[in-house]
């Protein structure tokens, strides 16, 4: 088909018009973008303290797992998980009944020792002032020699007979006394104030040596107790403070003292332990995880408030403004946190302009108005 001149120049025209059109929609695009209004920050690149991350657990003071000294029945359990207990409180009593008929048995072979050995003293008493008796009828030639040398002989053998008796007093007593040891092993006591943190054993079981029944805690401040790398070593004292971050209680650090280095080193891992005292708190409880901030020299690092800081399920994200102003979500990795300052690790340089405190709102590609 022969198209006519005019209709072509028609074409022509509708052909410039639509790029035309297509060219000013671009802008008009671009400026259809959502605008939001949000503080903008600006992520700073400074040097900083370094610190070597130092992890381990809380303790307590002083911490005791207690078992039985003789193998009995368990009768009672006294106390529960959490119960506040005193020094030389009896927490579980054991069936003594066995224990009990030996340490009866003990006592009345005492009584029974005990009144031989006032018998043979008292034998050994009278033969005494008998030979005393017969030394002065011999200084006056009363006696014969053969008379005297047997009054001597049965004072003698009175008082031996008499040691023997003593000797054997004591060794009932001993063997009761260790029979009143015994029977005080079925009462399990408090070995100081503090409170019960687990309880392994119920009524009817069965104690042993060596079985744990009852774990115990001092009462008091409680310590961190963290695995130092030698590297960190040399930064530590006694009555240094450390900053504590425990991990249920999120980013806020304690400030705890370094109360003891063990001096000696893991054969294996060549680290050292080190306690660290922490100061009281209601939050805290034995058994947490926590890490110490051990000082390292200085370096460089990026800088981001925490109020910028978004999480997304486990990870932490910023709005960062792009050079057209248009916040774009940035994944960043955190390190230590500085006061109101967090590190960032990667996803951030020096300069970078980021939406302060978004709260809820998706900023992702709104244009941001920044306001003070």
């Amino acid at each position: 088909m022969i198209l006519s001149r005019s209709t072509m120049l028609l074409m022509a025209l509708g052909m410039a018009l639509a790029v035309a059109g297509c060219k000013s929609d671009a802008p008009a695009v671009q400026g259809l973008a959502e605008t939001a209004k949000a503080h903008v920050v600006v992520a700073e690149q400074l040097q900083v303290a370094a610190v070597v991350r130092a992890t381990g657990a809380l303790h307590a003071h002083e911490s005791a797992t207690l078992s039985a000294q003789v193998m009995g029945r368990v009768t009672r359990v006294l106390v529960q998980a959490g119960d506040i207990v005193r020094a030389g409180q009896t927490l579980v009593v054991l069936d003594d009944a066995t224990v009990r008929a030996g340490a009866d048995q003990a006592e009345a072979a005492v009584k029974a020792a005990e009144q031989q050995q006032a018998a043979a003293q008292s034998q050994a008493d009278l033969a005494a002032s008998t030979l005393a008796r017969y030394r002065q009828l011999e200084a006056q030639k009363s006696v014969s020699p053969q008379e005297m040398d047997e009054v001597a002989r049965r004072a003698e053998a009175a008082a031996l007979q008499a040691a023997a008796a003593r000797a054997q007093v004591a060794a009932i007593r001993a063997q009761h006394a260790g029979a009143s040891a015994m029977l005080s092993y079925t009462r399990i006591v408090a070995p100081f104030a503090g409170i019960i943190t687990a309880r392994m054993i119920d009524p009817g079981a069965m104690a042993a040596p060596g079985v744990p029944l009852l774990q115990v805690d001092s009462a008091g401040l409680l310590e961190l107790q963290a695995t130092v790398a030698e590297s960190a070593l040399a930064s530590l004292h006694k009555g240094s403070k450390i900053a504590v971050t425990v991990d249920s209680l999120g980013a806020d650090s304690l400030q705890g003292v370094v109360t003891e280095i063990v001096p000696a080193a893991d054969a294996m891992t060549h680290s050292f332990q080190v306690k660290i005292a922490l100061p009281a708190s209601k939050q805290l409880r034995a058994g947490l995880s926590a890490s110490a901030a051990i000082p390292a020299g200085v370096k460089q690092a990026v800088l981001a408030p925490r109020s910028a800081i978004v999480m997304r399920g486990s990870l932490a994200c910023v709005y960062m403004l792009d050079v057209n102003g248009v916040a774009q979500l940035r994944y960043v990795t955190l390190g230590e946190v500085r006061g109101d300052k967090v590190e960032a690790l990667s996803g951030l340089n020096g300069g970078d302009k980021i939406a302060d405190a978004p709260g809820d709102r998706d900023l992702a590609g709104k244009r941001i108005e920044a306001q003070p």
